[in-house]
């Protein structure tokens, strides 16, 4: 596991400079008809849990991103979720395979019903780099948290097991995309779904791995 204080001081040093620099999560607001704003509870969920856990000064609440506007630049870890189509613009494709290559990290968590535009998009966006399953030694499973069999089984979604694919950037996983797992229903308050203690508790874990993945890995 790494050090959260190593980890901590790379988050801080890679934050816009300003006084008591705050990392927060950044919800991709995205058109083509999905729920971009799906889970309203789940990133508050996801930061407290971070901020009483690990050594790194993480804000109360997410921020809304665009990819076109300059507050893309300055959260380390970007979110999307929703149920239906994803469609960027290709202003807007431009500038996430910019952000991409440059150190940026998605997360696109499927909430059932984006896989088929997400995986478009992303095709479109990187036609030389697909996406493929990430294996479950990657760091990402171990960094603090230990997922020995990859990411955690949320929700039933079609009942197929919980899968994770990523896009690779020289050696560097910039895109997670989380299918058939549901985290973000994890992350959301006990009473919207009313998982067990123990399904909210993998789910959050598996968050908290991705936003370290996120800080630490930043060029």
């Amino acid at each position: 596991m790494r050090s959260l204080v190593i980890i901590a001081s790379i988050a801080v040093a890679t934050a816009p400079a300003q006084q008591d620099v705050q990392l927060t999560i950044g919800r991709l607001q995205y058109d083509g008809g999905g729920d971009w704003y799906a889970n309203p509870s789940s990133i508050s969920n996801l930061l407290e849990a971070i901020r009483s856990r690990t050594a790194l000064p993480v804000a109360t609440r997410e921020r809304v991103v665009r990819l076109t506007g300059p507050e893309l630049w300055e959260v380390p870890y970007l979110h999307m979720t929703g149920h239906g189509n994803v469609r960027f613009s290709d202003e807007e494709a431009t500038a996430l395979r910019t952000f991409l290559e440059n150190g940026g990290f998605l997360h696109a968590d499927d909430n059932y019903g984006i896989d088929e535009s997400f995986r478009q998009e992303m095709a479109r966006i990187f036609p030389e780099n697909p996406l493929v399953e990430v294996p479950w030694d990657h760091e990402v499973y171990h960094i603090f948290y230990d997922f020995p069999q990859g990411i955690p089984k949320i929700h039933e979604h079609d009942g197929l097991p919980a899968q994770a694919f990523g896009l690779f950037i020289d050696g560097r996983l910039a895109v997670y995309y989380s299918y058939q797992s549901d985290l973000g229903d994890g992350w959301e308050d006990p009473e919207v779904h009313e998982d067990p203690a123990e399904v909210r508790e993998a789910a959050l874990r598996m968050g908290i791995n991705l936003f370290l993945y996120a800080v630490s890995s930043v060029r």
